[in-house]
């Protein structure tokens, strides 16, 4: 599973940092939910056992319903039992038999609103199968079920646009399981603990196409105008992996070695799917490679959707993608490394941790999604280097310490009140960073060698975090409890204060490094490097105290101390180091991280010297996302510094290779308000990258707003994302009720991370608009957002610009009297 909300700006990371943490405080402040993360949180106790799971299912689109036959068998675990308890959610269960040979037997049974609980007519043996059937209907719609930060609703089975009433929108039926949905579109023992084998077959209009788990066995024309595909997975995989999927869909066919890769996307975007999806069998090929275990199932796919619930979501062969995925090629010149190829990486990756090995119980989650976070990493890494990986690993990183209330929790936990609370940016972000610092501690080598290990003692079976543990002293040879204990079964990270001392009688370097975190103290091994001139020693060393001095010795006063040399230390680190020595260390000290902290210090010492050289230095750095950082950090009011930065930033508006930091360098170049740029900025109105159009119209607005009102009506035949947000900004401060129905369209057709950074803009324009009618059309669109994502604090973000809307109401009454009923509402 990825995040609804992919981190892939700043603005928008500090905007769900926000509403993460004000959800995180709202919540320990409620003592039903501190009640309940008392409880331990077992491993499902598995009374049955599920062997195969045989579906035959029809849709009716009008009702929303899906008319389901079952026959499941199973077998008892461990013990002799009668009975059999199946998590079947918001169904009417027409029949329930047991089958004995050819016939059905009829057998008693119990049902509340998500339980059915069978009489077997007899005690069956452990090992000793069973099959029973069950006709229901399932009606999804009529459920009302809680969704998460991560997995927004929990319905299970999705009818889009049924009635073909929203034009433009493609009709269409998809499911998802996770975390215990898919029990409300067929029963089941709906806990990851479980595993059985599947065959699906699907009724559904002929002209529409199908996909499911494994391979499609068989297609039958029936004679109503409709067709049954049916789909069979042979190996064992966990419930909440089962999906389906059925809609008009384009599928583009691409193979690994022998197996088949197919992608399937609405056909307005069929022509891109090389684009978007092309790079999946080197993918897999590479994480074969690296994991020592090749791709386990016998095809893969990938299916993009409407209006998903997440961003993705790893079922077993079957990836489903949010429509964020689909994008033109104008689209992808802007991505780079982004949020469409990083999830893409990740759900593949789920393939192998998820569901080839499931994490037994939502408190192991870590054993799946810290994994598939950290192959985003590993993707990244391999195919664009170093700085590419380094990069998107300190952007998590810095997520997680972002947030103070995700420091009380920890990775393994047993106790929450509720199992959607795990997916969070522990169990992603900090998961993620403790694999990289096993990584580093133990050496690519073994590192892979003990992933490997695990993978393959806990093929098609469950796996803990345990487990890993076991694999990975076994490959390592060594004692792992203290890692595990500390970064595992424990919460928090370090804080650590460095202070660094020469003695010049003695020539060495003290080191003092002081842990200032509250609780516990952490052990940390790491790697000190001391250079000088142009020689570099590197030291290891490990921190276990509060408080801790290392001596090194040198010919000379260092010219650089660089303390976690490998930058892999999940830790908030104040480095009390002179700027010179952060000079020092952007021109010398290797690694994407080395010259962040760089920037980042000299952008704290804007006035200096020192730092008017690592900026300046790194206009130029190799890769494109420092270079961002640096034109973000300098201030060209500064007279001084804008002398020598200003002839550079000029030109990386119009000749840097990368689109993102030519949009960054017009941006920059706006603040002047010089009106010898605008012929610049005219240019970059028609450039191909709409982060240049979009920073382009912003800059021009700044000098002419008329000139870009008229400018952004010119484009409205074409826009998205970063061109879009200018546009909307531009309507929204200068345009009127005119330019009021292209925002509403636009907005409905956003994604929701795209949604919610527009609304501030749109929520202002309705502030000058006098039509009722928009108003609440605006304030319903906005008031949705915020009571869908309320688990993210949403409701509130959403309130604040609803409040500010009410503010500019004041004398319509009407509007008054609606945006009140909102904000009650999302109250």
């Amino acid at each position: 599973m990825k995040e609804i909300f992919r981190k892939s700006s700043y603005a928008c990371l500090a905007l769900v940092l926000a509403i993460q943490t004000l959800h995180a405080q709202t919540e320990s402040n409620t003592t039903g939910q501190t009640q309940a993360k008392s409880i331990y949180r077992a491993s499902a106790t598995k009374i049955n056992a599920l062997i195969h799971t045989k579906l035959d299912v029809r849709f009716d689109y009008t009702k929303r319903y899906l008319y389901g036959k079952e026959w499941l068998t199973l077998k008892p675990y461990a013990y002799a039992t009668d009975s059999l308890t199946l998590d079947a959610k918001g169904m009417d269960i027409k029949t329930v038999a047991i089958q004995n040979g050819k016939d059905l037997q009829k057998l008693k049974y119990s049902y509340t609103e998500d339980q059915l609980k069978i009489q077997l007519g007899k005690s069956f043996q452990p090992g000793d199968p069973y099959t029973i059937f069950i006709e229901y209907t399932a009606k999804p719609n009529e459920l009302k079920a809680k969704g998460s930060a991560a997995i927004t609703d929990a319905k299970g089975l999705y009818f889009i646009n049924p009635d073909s009433t929203v034009k433009g929108k493609p009709v269409q039926i998809w499911t998802q399981g996770e975390t215990e949905a898919s029990s409300a579109w067929f029963p089941t023992i709906d806990k990851p603990n479980q595993k059985t084998t599947a065959e699906i077959s699907m009724t559904v209009p002929a002209k529409y196409v199908t996909l499911s788990n494994g391979k499609l066995v068989n297609q039958l024309k029936n004679t109503n105008g409709t067709r049954t595909d049916t789909w069979k997975m042979e190996l064992p995989h966990s419930p909440y992996l089962f999906m389906m999927a059925v809609g008009d869909f384009r599928i583009y066919k691409d193979k690994w070695k022998d197996k088949e890769v197919n992608y399937y996307l609405e056909p307005d975007y069929a022509p891109y799917a090389k684009q978007i999806f092309g790079l999946t069998p080197k993918m897999i090929d590479f994480y074969s490679g690296i994991l020592g275990v090749d791709f386990p199932w016998n095809k893969y796919s990938q299916i993009v959707v409407r209006d998903y619930v997440s961003g993705a979501m790893e079922n077993t062969t079957a990836t489903l993608h949010g429509e964020y995925v689909q994008r033109t090629q104008k689209e992808m010149l802007d991505d780079y490394y982004g949020q469409a190829e990083s999830t893409i990486a990740h759900e593949l990756f789920h393939q192998w941790f998820g569901d080839y090995v499931t994490a037994e119980s939502w408190s192991n989650l870590t054993v799946n999604e810290s994994f598939a976070n950290y192959s985003e990493v590993l993707w990244a890494e391999h195919q664009y280097g170093k700085d590419q990986g380094d990069a998107h690993n300190y952007k998590d990183m810095d997520s997680y310490l972002g947030s103070k209330p995700d420091a009380l929790k920890n990775l393994v936990r047993f106790h929450y009140a509720d199992k959607e609370e795990v997916f969070d940016l522990v169990s992603y972000q900090k998961g993620g960073r403790i694999l990289n610092m096993m990584r580093n501690y133990l050496g690519d080598k073994v590192f892979f060698k003990g992933l490997n290990i695990y993978l393959k003692q806990n093929a098609l079976k469950n796996g803990e975090a345990h487990q890993l543990r076991l694999a990975m002293e076994e490959a390592s040879g060594q004692d792992l409890n203290w890692f595990f204990n500390q970064w595992y079964f424990n919460a928090g990270h370090p804080e650590l204060s460095i202070d660094y001392a020469w003695d010049e009688n003695a020539k060495t370097e003290k080191v003092t490094i002081k842990q200032l975190q509250k609780g516990h103290h952490f052990r940390l091994p790491m790697a000190v490097d001391i250079y000088t001139g142009n020689t570099k020693k590197r030291y290891q060393i490990t921190l276990v105290n509060a408080e801790q001095s290392f001596s090194f010795p040198s010919s000379s006063k260092p010219d650089l101390v660089n303390v976690d040399a490998d930058k892999v230390l999940l830790a908030i680190k104040t480095d009390n180091k002179p700027l010179s020595e952060f000079v020092f260390q952007y021109q010398h000290a290797p690694l994407y991280a080395d010259r962040l902290e760089a920037i980042i210090a000299a952008a704290k010492n804007k006035t200096e010297t020192d730092a008017s050289k690592i900026l300046l230095a790194a206009l130029n750095d190799k890769y494109y996302g420092l270079r961002i950082e640096a034109i973000e950090a300098i201030d060209l009011s500064n007279a001084a510094l804008a002398q020598n930065a200003l002839p550079l930033i000029q030109k990386m508006a119009v000749s840097d290779p990368n689109t993102l930091v030519q949009a960054q360098a017009i941006t920059a170049m706006s603040s002047l308000a010089n009106p010898a740029d605008l012929t610049l900025f005219r240019k970059g109105l028609d450039d191909k990258s709409y982060a240049v159009q979009g920073a382009s119209l912003t800059a021009i607005s700044l000098q002419n707003p008329e000139e870009a009102m008229t400018a952004a009506k010119k484009l409205e035949k074409d826009n998205r994302k970063a061109l879009t947000t200018a546009m909307v900004n531009v309507y929204s401060k200068y345009g009127s009720e005119k330019e009021l129905p292209f925002i509403s369209e636009k907005f409905s057709t956003l994604d929701t991370q795209d949604q919610v950074q527009l609304i501030p803009a749109y929520m202002a324009l309705l502030g000058r608009v006098n039509d009722l009618n928009e108003v609440k059309k605006g304030v319903d669109v906005v008031k949705a957002i915020g009571i869908k994502y309320k688990t993210y604090g949403a409701n509130t973000f959403v309130s604040n610009f609803l409040g500010q809307l009410r503010q500019k109401k004041q004398s319509d009454p009407v509007s008054l009297a609606y945006i009140d009923a909102a904000l009650a509402e999302l109250k």
